[in-house]
């Protein structure tokens, strides 16, 4: 049998196997603390259900994926540099240059300052 075609098979059959068993042998013993909304330690105050966010701190994750995703791209070129000739290096700094200068452009906006809240 076709090695692709036994992982659609086995995978899907293994998979709600181990969910059938876990839904049979796990305990189930739901109480309040269980049940509820997470809360980060924090004991939640009647009528306020949102704490300040600051922004910042999105930015700063969404800065990280960006290069982050950067890495993950530039890693299969380091991996074959000797096969991607001449080209494939040429293609590989246009793409780094284009990340450079948008790293250079939100150090100029003030994206990624970091501010001192005391």
């Amino acid at each position: 049998m076709n090695n692709i075609l036994m992982m659609f098979i086995f995978v899907p059959i293994l998979s709600f196997a181990l969910l059938g068993l876990n839904f049979l042998l796990a305990p189930s013993n739901p109480y309040e603390a269980k049940v509820s909304a997470y809360e980060c330690g924090f004991i939640a105050i009647e009528g306020q259900t949102r704490s300040t966010f600051q922004i910042h701190f999105y930015i700063v994750a969404m800065l990280f994926l960006v290069f982050d995703l950067e890495i993950l791209l530039l890693f299969p070129l380091a991996v074959t540099l000797y096969q991607v000739s001449t080209y494939g290096f040429v293609i590989a700094l246009v793409f780094f240059l284009v990340l450079t200068i948008g790293f250079v452009l939100e150090i100029g906006s003030g994206a990624i300052k970091i501010t001192d809240n005391k």
